[in-house]
């Protein structure tokens, strides 16, 4: 580039207001006479040089580091094609901001798109390493960054600007007038890296292992890099192994990115070991990777950067209080965390929300953790073996237990307190926490239904439920692990998650074994049985009650034998036994007003009422189905007594009264509606028989669609089956 200024360095300005020119004839010390064409300029910048013809040529930088093969990323170099078009047509700067863990690949995206413009700007590519990572842990500084890029540009050193305003400036004028890239690699802050955008329209892309909102301000595009799928990861690794192995050994390939949890870095490495050994199978690396104590030591490669060391920049980057909170999140067993679980984990008061929620923002800033939506968040595998592996060096055992024992106390307060909103006539047992105070969730602060809050949030949070209920008792808590199966009743009646509901209380049976607890094995055994029954494993469930039976007479527990009754007769009942299941049923409503549980009674004289209606005796059912309806709304309990409308419904139906059968089945469907979709399902279908019956077959056919939905729902083949057969008219029904 040439500055013409008025005055040119070594002559003032003549007479009639032009640079003087040299004089005619004059001679070089070394050469001679100089002969030729002259150029005249003021302050020189650009690495200016004469050309053959006297034509003056411009020094173009070409920083970039070399490429490295880029994985199947066509989203983001889409988004970042899109992000360029945009800039274009609005006649911008193009400017974006990739982010992403360690080891995701930001720089190897960044250099693959980049490189892929050169022919859109020709007029060189800038490049700085701004060492937010750096193993000095001290970033760039942007003023020495914007020397070097000024030398770079053709800025003697000595006319490079002292104040950084006049450095940025002068940037900005000089790539203002080209066509040229920016990589600024490995941003600490937004701070940093704003002096360093360029002028004009040129392109610059910013990389961070955080995510910068502040460059938003500036017009930045954000594209935040996620691991690899596993059919890209396995494509990584088949290009680093440059060999056969993965396309004769899929399924180990697989495997082993599976391990690397997609991350470029980690499959890079595992690569890279095995490329190193040709005749080493893949399966070999598996099993080094299997063991998760291990597997961060296993990818790495001695003398050279590895997963953990990757991740350790990270973390060092971290405030000592958002470190703790990194380490001590990874004892959490499930899939993903909410802000109660932090809070638990740090054991700090439940008005600290507002603290906590900051130092989860600092840990997602840092791509340490990822958000999942509606404010959860997780962590990708190798980040949470990593952070384990600190939290087990630098808070010890002690440390780590109380804090492992504050996240399990969490869910079991919490799913304890859905219990008691939704049954609170369930819970006979005792709860049992830690020394510090358990967080339990807010169920009355949403602003809904608090039942629909609770039974929501239980749903939601099954699967960490299930982490935290089969690590408690595999690290030396089994009274959370039966308490929480117990806790979680309401849910499994509700929802009908029978593989979680069966696996739940197969685990809390063990654990009330082991700690030599016979009430809790009962409730254990009998609770799990009532999913045996809704899946129709009927011998398996009255094996199971009469287990418990023996137990309860045993101890010499009156009120639990008599409350088997109630389960056996209900097994038999399903068993097509309908005399041995009335006996049991009537035992129990008698014997159970008198050992002090005339819930549990007016539960029998339910099993009655349905004893009745699958006999066809209408008549009689209808006495013990008001009966259960009046002893279960006293004993307040108005899920069960909406049961009981439905089955007084039926009983009318029945007996052809339509209109009464309408009226208790629409009193039922009220009550049920969001509180259990498979009791909904059942009123619904019998609505529908209703409406047969009346020859409104339209709305028959809506509302069997209906149930048909919610039965698909809740994983119910041959009660989809049933009602499919009826839509349109195919059956008949009976009223049972």
């Amino acid at each position: 580039m040439l500055n013409r200024s008025a005055e040119a360095e070594g002559g003032g300005p003549d007479e009639r207001g032009r640079g003087a020119g040299p004089p005619a004839g004059a001679r070089n010390e070394l050469s001679g006479t100089v002969t030729g064409p002259s150029v005249q300029a003021g302050t020189v910048y650009g690495g200016i040089h004469i050309g053959k013809h006297g034509t003056p040529v411009e020094r173009v930088p070409w920083q970039l580091p070399p490429a490295v093969r880029l994985a199947n990323r066509t989203r983001e170099l889409a988004a970042l094609e899109d992000c360029r078009d945009r800039a274009a047509r609005h006649g911008h700067p193009v400017l974006a901001a990739v982010s992403g863990l360690g080891g995701v690949g930001k720089t190897v995206l960044a250099l693959s798109w980049l490189r892929s413009l050169r022919a859109h700007f020709p007029d060189g590519q800038l490049y700085a390493g701004l060492g937010a990572q750096s193993p000095g842990g001290t970033p760039a500084d942007p003023m020495e960054i914007l020397s070097r890029f000024l030398r770079a540009l053709g800025v003697p050193p000595r006319q490079i600007p002292a104040a950084m305003d006049e450095r940025t400036d002068l940037y900005r004028s000089l790539t203002a007038e080209r066509r040229l890239v920016v990589l600024l690699d490995d941003a600490a802050t937004a701070a940093q890296a704003r002096p360093l955008l360029p002028g004009g329209r040129n392109v610059a892309v910013v990389t961070s292992r955080w995510r910068l909102p502040g460059l938003s301000v500036d017009g930045c595009y954000p594209v935040h890099l996620e691991p690899l799928d596993p059919d890209a990861a396995v494509e990584l690794l088949a290009f680093t192994l440059a060999d056969d192995r993965v396309r004769a050994q899929p399924d180990d390939a697989r495997a082993l990115v599976e391990l690397c949890s997609g991350l470029p870095l980690a499959v890079r490495v595992a690569g890279a070991r095995l490329a190193a050994r040709p005749r080493r199978p893949i399966t070999v690396m598996v099993r080094a990777l299997a063991h998760e104590h291990d597997r961060l030591e296993g990818l790495a490669i001695e003398g050279d950067r590895g997963v953990r060391a990757a991740l350790d920049l990270s973390y060092g980057g971290l405030a000592p209080d958002a470190a703790r909170l990194y380490r001590l999140l990874s004892l959490h067993p499930g899939p993903d965390f909410t802000g109660e679980v932090a809070t638990a984990a740090l054991g700090v008061a439940d008005d600290a929300a507002g603290e906590v929620a900051r130092l989860i923002d600092v840990l997602y800033d840092a791509n340490l953790i990822g958000e999942t939506g509606d404010e959860r968040y997780r962590f990708h595998d190798l980040v949470r073996l990593h952070a384990a592996a600190l939290a087990e060096t630098v808070d010890g055992e002690p440390s780590c237990r109380a804090a492992t024992r504050r996240i399990f106390d969490h869910y079991l307060a919490s799913a304890t307190r859905a219990e008691e909103i939704l049954d609170p006539h369930h819970r006979s047992l005792g709860r049992t926490y830690g020394d510090d105070p358990p967080v339990v969730k807010d169920f009355e602060g949403g602003g809904g239904d608090i039942a629909d809050t609770a039974l929501s949030w239980l749903d939601g949070e099954l699967l960490n439920l299930m982490a935290v209920l089969k690590s408690a008792r595999r690290t030396g808590y089994p009274g959370v692990t039966w308490q929480l199966a117990d806790a979680m009743w309401s849910l499994f009646m509700r929802r009908k998650h029978y593989e979680e509901w069966r696996t739940a209380h197969e685990e809390g049976a063990e654990a009330a074994r082991e700690s030599g607890d016979t009430a809790a094995e009962c409730r254990m055994l009998t609770s799990g049985a009532m999913g045996e029954l809704d899946t129709g494993n009927h011998a398996r469930a009255l094996e199971m009650f009469e287990r418990a039976a023996g137990l309860f007479e045993r101890e010499g527990d009156e009120l639990g034998f008599a409350r088997t009754l109630n389960y056996r007769g209900l097994a038999y009942q399903g068993l097509g036994r309908l005399s041995e299941a009335a006996e049991l049923f009537t035992r129990a409503a008698e014997e159970l007003p008198r050992c002090g549980d005339p819930r549990a009674a007016g539960l029998a004289r339910f099993n009655l009422a349905e004893v009745a209606l699958a006999g066809r005796r209408y008549e009689a059912g209808i006495g013990d189905a008001r009966a259960a309806r009046h002893a279960l709304q006293e004993a307040g309990d108005p899920y069960n007594a909406a049961r009981a409308a439905r089955v007084l419904g039926r009983l009318q139906l029945g007996l052809g009264d339509l209109d009464a059968a309408e009226e208790w089945l629409n009193e039922a469907l009220t009550d049920l509606r969001g509180v259990s979709d498979f009791e909904t399902a059942r009123t619904v279908e019998v609505l529908a028989e209703l409406a047969e019956r009346r020859g409104e077959r339209g709305l028959a056919d809506e509302r069997y669609r209906e149930a048909l939905v919610l039965y698909g729902t809740l994983g119910l083949p041959s009660a989809v089956a049933a009602v499919r057969a009826r839509l349109g008219g195919g059956v008949t029904g009976s009223g049972e």
